[in-house]
């Protein structure tokens, strides 16, 4: 992001400052290094005797790197700040090759990380079984996805008579060995790989697809269909493009569409949200706001956005007939 708005002189400027800092939180003797983009590498020697002293040594020095990186920079007179992620690795004698060490601190920086950065995590084998099924899990959906092994279920959304409205669209998986997969099994995964956007794709195309199949009959030819949309699928620039070019390349009509979104979907960027479901409203798209009373529930932006629908989560009609 510094690169891109204040320039790579800018940016590398940055590198030399973490650079110097870091080389003043170590020993003489110790080791750092520049491994490539902003990521480096400190090896420290000689820690204790024990791996629960060199532990206890690492943690001490790593938080003394995180306050000291984290203090604020001048970069050609803009004040920057940054905060790091530090994964460790203890070794002692025998020990892995250097290749698998810096893999294995790789993986501990990465949960430090996804823990909300500023922060440090050790290695472990458990963290490192995880790696590798998430590895495993992010192939296999890649396969499934090329190999078209996902489906959409509907669930259907009733009058007080029962007669049929319309449905909601469910995505499950059909996995080769684990059968009908449901989505919390897998959808946090599809996002963390950068697959949301085709899944999410594929979830509109197919959904469209049947609203022009139920357009052919007179008993289903009102019926309308909600999707479900991901926060970074929503979050694609060319989003309106995608939806446009599918109702027109499947023949659905776009007032029997009703995309649902979340409240946190909305608050990332409420202002480009809005444009977005204005344009789309705009051509007929419905919008449904999913597990309202959840997050920020604010009455005013129900009243700036264009939706057709407010879907209350269940917390807050479960016990509506006890709870007085």
């Amino acid at each position: 992001r510094l690169n891109d708005t204040l320039g790579h002189d800018v940016g590398d400027e940055l590198l030399k400052q973490v650079a110097m800092r870091l080389t003043l939180c170590v020993r003489e003797g110790d080791t750092v290094a520049r491994v490539g983009g902003d990521e480096f590498v400190v090896l420290l020697d000689g820690l204790g005797p024990t791996s629960s002293d060199a532990a206890a040594h690492c943690e001490q020095v790593a938080h003394k790197i995180l306050d000291t990186l984290g203090q604020a920079y001048n970069l050609s007179g803009h004040p920057y700040s940054i905060s790091p992620s530090i994964g460790i690795v203890v070794f002692q004698g025998e020990h892995d090759s250097t290749e698998d060490l810096l893999k294995k601190a790789d993986v501990a920086m990465y949960q430090a990380k996804s823990a909300g950065r500023n922060g440090l995590r050790f290695f472990d084998p458990a963290m490192q079984a995880s790696a590798l099924a998430h590895a495993a899990l992010e192939q296999e959906l890649r396969h499934s996805l090329a190999a078209s092994q996902f489906v959409l279920f509907y669930q259907f959304m009733v009058a007080a008579d029962g007669t049929p409205l319309g449905a909601e669209a469910l995505l499950r998986w059909q996995h080769d060995r684990r059968g009908l997969v449901a989505p919390g099994a897998f959808l946090e995964q599809a996002e963390d790989s950068g697959l949301c956007h085709a899944l999410g794709q594929w979830v509109l195309q197919a959904a469209c697809q049947q609203l022009a199949l139920w357009a052919c009959s007179d008993a289903t030819a009102h019926w309308s269909l909600a999707v479900n949309v991901s926060n970074r699928h929503f979050a694609q620039p060319d989003f309106v493009e995608q939806v446009s070019q599918t109702l027109h390349t499947t023949g659905a009509k776009p007032g029997l569409l009703r995309l649902e979104l979340t409240e946190s979907t909305l608050m990332q960027d409420f202002s480009r949200a809005q444009q977005r479901m204005q344009a789309l409203h705009a051509l007929g798209v419905r919008f449904a706001l999913d597990d309202f009373g959840t997050g920020y529930s604010s009455l005013l932006h129900l009243q700036r956005l264009p939706l057709d629908q407010l879907k209350i989560d269940q917390g807050f009609v479960r016990d509506c007939l006890e709870d007085h």
